[in-house]
């Protein structure tokens, strides 16, 4: 009876350690997570994938999520619907960065993308969520004249922008940083010269999808 007893001690300590393990190994797959909410432009959101833009060709929206996801992020898109209003779909990924930040998940593991319309979100995003460790990506989308007609944007986070030379739709957001009220932990412009207007974020290119990664895992010096 005391072997039997014995065995029993011994088995149940080595499940109890086996299980401390098999949680520790996932609390520490969990904080090796790293997040990513994509926000897509106007034009996903107004056509089906297949249709074409007439001067930029197909957006490449499957095949951007593809690249991310094969980097190992945990994507978070949807296509929207046409006339999406802004500040509603705003408040909604709010809800869901702070239902991710309850569940334990660094805010520093979460990044928000945006293209054109969806980087207006983005840009509202992080105006109303004024967490200074969440990352932004802004792409292709400001224009000096939002300082006058979006007075409300106020960039709060650690934040790039990526704009296009040739795109007359998206321009340096210097001029935002300067007038935004709120902490901005890091800030970093990237300008490309690919030529392709505002069609280059239709296309899944490396000149942008890489930075974003790289900022998406904390490399805040893009190095």
């Amino acid at each position: 009876m005391k072997q039997i007893i014995t065995i029993s001690l011994f088995t149940i300590l080595l499940l109890f350690s086996a299980n401390c393990f098999a949680t520790e190994q996932k609390k520490m797959k969990e904080d090796e997570q790293y997040y990513i909410f994509f926000l897509h432009n106007k034009f996903i959101e107004e056509n089906d994938l297949t249709v074409k833009h007439p001067e930029y060709g197909r957006a490449e929206y499957n095949e951007i999520l593809d690249s991310f996801r094969k980097s190992g992020f945990i994507v978070q898109s949807e296509k929207r619907k046409s006339n999406t209003d802004v500040i509603k779909y705003a408040n909604k990924i709010v809800s869901q960065i702070d239902s991710l930040i309850k569940t334990g998940v660094k805010p520093n593991h979460i990044t928000v993308i945006g293209t054109s319309k969806g980087g207006y979100i983005a840009q509202y995003v992080s105006t109303y969520l004024k967490n200074p460790d969440v990352n932004f990506v802004f792409i292709g989308c400001f224009q000096e004249s939002d300082i006058i007609n979006k007075p409300e944007i106020n960039f709060c986070g650690n934040i790039l922008t990526i704009y296009e030379k040739s795109d007359v739709n998206g321009v340096s957001a210097l001029k935002r940083k300067e007038t935004s009220k709120l902490k901005i932990t890091h800030f970093k412009e990237i300008e490309l010269n690919t030529n392709l207007k505002h069609g280059f974020l239709f296309k899944a290119l490396p000149e942008w999808i890489e930075p974003c990664k790289m900022w998406a895992k904390g490399n805040y010096e893009l190095k």
